[in-house]
C-alpha cells in the first residue's frame, strides 16, 4: 500500500486528501497543514515511486502505468482507512489523479481543488512531451526533469517551487521516471473526456497569471463547468500553493467552508 500520513482533528468529522504532482511527493503541501489542520482531518498520500512509497517492492508495479491503476492505489489506501467522502486537492499532475478518482467513485468526493490544474496540454507542452519520449531511454531523467521545471517554472520567483519538485524528483530512479513519462500518451485523450464530462462536482481551480502552458485551457473548461471556479493569483507562476500559500490557503478555506 502507498505510504500515507494523516493528521488527525479532535472535533472536525471531515477530511481534505491532498494529491501531489509526478516527480513531487506529499512534502508539497508543507505550507497547508498548518492553516488546514485547525480545521479539517488531513490525509496525505506518496503516489508510487514517490516520496516515501518509492520503497515498496517494486513487484506490485509490474503492468503498465495508467491513469486508473495509479488512480486506484489511492482508492485503496481511502478503503483501508475507512476514509468517509472527502475533499480532495491535487497539484498540477495531480488534478488529473483526483479528477479520475472524482470520475470512479464519485460518491467519494465532496469538492475538488485544482492547484495549478492540467486540463489540457498546449502546442508547447506537446512540444515537451515529445522531446522528453524522444530522450527519455538516452540521458539521465534528472536533465530532463530540471528543463521541464525550467520551462514550465522559468521565472525567478518560481525558483522556490522549481527547487522543491526537483529535490523530491531525485527520489525517483530513471526506470521509475520512464514508467511515469510514459503516462502523458494517455493525457490529451483523458483531458478531452474530462471537458465533455461535467461530474457536477464543485470544484476550485486556483491558477498563477505566469502560469503560461496550464492557464488559457482552464479558462475555457470552466465556462462549460458550471460547478467550477477560477481564481487567478497575480504575479505567481505554476505551483501556486507554494509559491503564494497564504492566498492559497484562504481561498481554499473558504471554498471548502462553503461546501460544509
Amino acid at each position: 500500500m502507498l505510504y500515507y500520513k494523516i493528521v488527525s482533528h479532535s472535533m472536525s468529522k471531515e477530511w481534505v486528501v491532498f494529491i501531489h504532482g509526478a516527480g513531487g511527493s506529499s512534502a508539497v503541501w508543507f505550507k497547508q497543514l498548518k492553516d488546514f489542520r485547525d480545521k479539517y482531518n488531513l490525509l496525505l498520500i506518496d503516489l508510487r515511486g514517490h516520496g516515501k512509497s518509492a520503497d515498496l517492492p517494486r513487484s506490485i508495479y509490474n503492468e503498465e502505468y495508467t491513469f486508473k491503476s495509479v488512480t486506484t492505489d489511492v482508492i485503496e489506501v481511502l478503503d483501508h482507512l475507512k476514509i468517509p467522502p472527502a475533499h480532495f486537492m491535487g497539484v498540477s499532475l495531480g488534478t488529473i489523479i483526483v479528477r479520475q478518482l472524482a470520475e470512479l467513485a464519485q460518491w467519494r468526493v465532496k469538492s475538488l481543488v485544482m492547484a495549478g490544474a492540467v486540463t489540457r496540454l498546449t502546442t508547447q507542452s506537446r512540444v515537451l512531451v515529445s522531446l522528453g519520449s524522444t530522450f527519455k531511454r538516452v540521458i539521465p531523467y534528472m536533465w530532463l526533469y530540471r528543463l521541464f521545471a525550467f520551462v514550465i517554472m522559468p521565472r525567478k520567483q518560481h525558483a522556490e517551487s522549481r527547487n522543491v519538485f526537483i529535490n523530491e524528483a531525485q527520489k525517483l530512479c530513471q526506470k521509475e521516471f520512464i514508467r511515469w513519462f510514459q503516462l502523458t500518451k494517455d493525457i490529451n485523450p483523458l483531458l478531452n473526456y474530462f471537458k465533455e464530462s461535467d461530474l457536477g462536482i464543485p470544484t476550485l481551480y486556483v491558477m498563477g497569471d505566469q502560469d503560461v502552458m496550464f492557464l488559457e485551457p482552464v479558462k475555457k473548461i470552466i465556462k462549460t463547468h458550471k460547478h467550477s471556479v477560477l481564481n487567478i493569483l497575480k504575479k505567481c507562476g505554476h505551483v501556486v500553493n507554494v509559491e503564494r500559500p497564504e492566498e492559497f490557503n484562504r481561498l481554499s478555506l473558504a471554498f471548502l467552508q462553503n461546501q460544509i
